[in-house]
């Protein structure tokens, strides 16, 4: 049998898999965008009418799109520095030498990214709760007037930052950890030889030879963040004031609690639209820093 066709033989398990649950479903809500589907429709298909491009006119002229969409970019330009500057400290103090237990620490620190969201989101709210929360208890040792951390909008967004950052920095951790347990030793040798400092080795070594597995977890993680659902939900359900609403939890809002499965399917594919240029931007600024 011909090489390739045996290849394509393999492969059909997995192409039909795909195409049933993955690219049907994602043209069925490309054709729902399209449409006024709502409870109306839902309950009558009769009801269904073909609206075009009306759902997404209507959306990007509607403020709180706009507002979502300014908390979700929010959530991305703080979130992802700050959670790939914890996950790359992290992976370098488990693979320095002086490190001791590394398997449990690095078992330590994935964990938040497997346990349930719901759980630690309890347990987080406690943390922070305004009268008996343990935030508020040190603040006050301190001689600092409690902050209600959930219920203003100024300190709910950070709160919940630092709750998606602890959740799941855990992951990116364990690709760096790879990415650095990939360099060879030879060049840190040589470095040292040449007399240079820590700080030179992880700026000349480290951060050149981590660049395409920094460039990948910087796609991943700016992909996570603008798919911030369940951290606002179970934390502040877009609250204080929709203060904290994502793009992803508008869209949740607009086919599961309005029953407007049109505009929801619209809001998200402007957000995959979104996600695209801003990946399509990021590997264009990486080639062009590789070719320099």
């Amino acid at each position: 049998m011909n090489p390739q066709r045996a290849a394509w033989w393999f492969l059909t398990p997995a192409i039909l898999v795909l195409g049933v649950f993955f690219l049907l479903p994602v043209i069925a809500a490309l054709g729902l965008s399209l449409t006024d589907y709502d409870l109306y429709a839902l309950a009558d298909i009769r009801h269904l009418r073909f609206v075009a491009l009306g759902n997404y006119w209507d959306l990007l002229h509607q403020p709180r799109f706009w507002s979502a969409l300014g908390h979700t970019f929010h959530f991305v330009l703080v979130g992802v520095p700050l959670s790939i500057m914890v996950s790359l400290g992290a992976a370098l103090l488990l693979h320095s030498p002086l490190a001791r237990c590394k398997p449990f620490f690095r078992t330590a620190l994935f964990a938040p990214v497997v346990t349930t969201v719901a759980a630690v989101a309890l347990v987080w709210r406690y943390i922070f709760n305004t009268k008996y929360g343990m935030a508020n208890y040190v603040l006050g040792a301190v001689g600092i007037h409690p902050v209600d951390w959930l219920g203003d909008p100024h300190w709910a967004m950070p709160t919940i930052i630092l709750f998606a950052v602890w959740k799941n920095f855990g992951y990116n951790m364990i690709i760096f950890l790879a990415g650095l347990q990939a360099i060879p030793g030879d060049l840190y040798e040589a470095a040292r030889i040449d007399g240079a400092s820590p700080l030179q080795q992880f700026r000349h070594i480290t951060l050149p030879m981590l660049a395409p597995t920094l460039l990948m977890v910087s796609i991943l993680t700016v992909s996570g963040y603008f798919q911030l659902f369940a951290e606002p939900y179970v934390m502040t359900e877009g609250g204080p004031l929709q203060s904290t609403t994502s793009v992803l939890y508008l869209m949740y809002n607009e086919g599961f609690k309005w029953w407007n499965f049109g505009t929801a399917s619209a809001v998200a594919f402007l957000l995959f639209v979104i996600m695209f240029v801003v990946t399509a931007l990021m590997l264009r600024v990486a080639r062009r820093g590789t070719a320099a």
